[in-house]
């Protein structure tokens, strides 16, 4: 456990509520911080999650947003959720005006603060956070398509009957449609997946279309998803908070694209501490070129 180390979670609804849970059952921080802008939620919350803290010397409390600036890990999970047949842009802006009113109601933020977007569209929302926190760039990141890369190994473990964490695969690009699976450098064992006829055989488009539509499908069963994302934002809090400089497929910004989209990035106690450029097939490159043309467009209409 990170002695003395503060998480802020914006964000009392499913999402929050689970990530703080996850944190509590990790034992990765001494005191967690939930807000919202319903101080009921965050009551209630806080109840139900203290009965769980026993397993731990973790503290959950409700803290007001001028607490939440000063954590030393702040994850943000407000966000608009997409209306029926809303355009993205709508959504954007409606997002872009929560992330304003939030990143606003923290201010002055604890400069070496770790800054984690969690809400989507969340590359141009971790691309907007950049902008008005102030923070240098390497404090503020997305969760991008860590758990999409989750899916893909879990999806490949049982193909090839391995354990997951044998399986070096990453989805990259943008955290939605334009995603790509980076086939071409993703190996197990020290083989390239792509050199095992089990892989050779798959249909590599259906697997793709799978695991970026599996959010879908758990959306469409029970109304959202929470579990997997509160796993891969504890998992990542660890990370910075003991400074294990794991890599992982995030939400960062890439110079040389000029776009935030995720690429495999360490994460350590200072947050993105340095980018890894994987070896890309020329159809991968040129999808992630094109993903990251796509946000910069979007994103260029917020940075003004």
């Amino acid at each position: 456990m990170g002695v003395g180390s503060k998480v802020a979670v914006i964000g009392a609804g499913s999402v929050g509520a689970t990530i703080a849970y996850a944190l509590l059952m990790r034992k990765v921080a001494s005191e967690i911080l939930l807000v919202d802008i319903v101080p009921e939620i965050v009551h209630g919350q806080v109840l139900d999650l203290s009965d769980s803290a026993f397993l731990g010397s973790t503290v959950i409390r409700g803290a007001s947003f001028e607490e939440a600036g000063q954590a030393d890990v702040i994850v943000i999970t407000a966000g608009a959720k997409q209306k029926p047949d809303e355009p993205r842009t709508e959504l954007i802006a409606r997002n872009y005006k929560i992330l304003e009113s939030v990143i606003g109601s923290m201010q002055p933020l604890n400069k070496d603060a770790i800054l984690m977007v969690v809400a989507n569209p969340v590359d141009i929302l971790t691309c907007i956070a950049q902008k008005l926190s102030g923070l240098p760039r390497k404090q503020v990141f997305g969760s991008g398509t860590y758990l999409d890369s989750g899916r893909l190994r879990l999806t490949l473990s049982q193909i090839l009957n391995v354990s997951e964490l044998a399986i070096h695969a990453y989805v990259l690009g943008e955290h939605g449609d334009s995603q790509f699976i980076a086939w071409d450098s993703a190996h197990v064992g020290g083989k390239r997946l792509l050199d095992i006829p089990a892989i050779q055989k798959l249909d590599k488009d259906k697997i793709a279309k799978d695991v970026a539509g599996k959010a879908y499908e758990i959306i469409n069963l029970k109304g959202a998803t929470y579990f997997g994302i509160a796993a891969c934002v504890s998992s990542l809090t660890e990370c910075i908070l003991l400074n294990q400089r794991h890599i992982r497929p995030l939400s960062v910004y890439n110079e040389k694209l000029g776009a935030v989209l995720s690429m495999p990035a360490v994460i350590g106690s200072k947050g993105i501490e340095e980018i890894f450029e994987i070896p890309l097939a020329s159809e991968e490159q040129s999808k992630l070129e094109s993903s990251a043309a796509a946000l910069k467009e979007i994103c260029a209409q917020y940075m003004q």
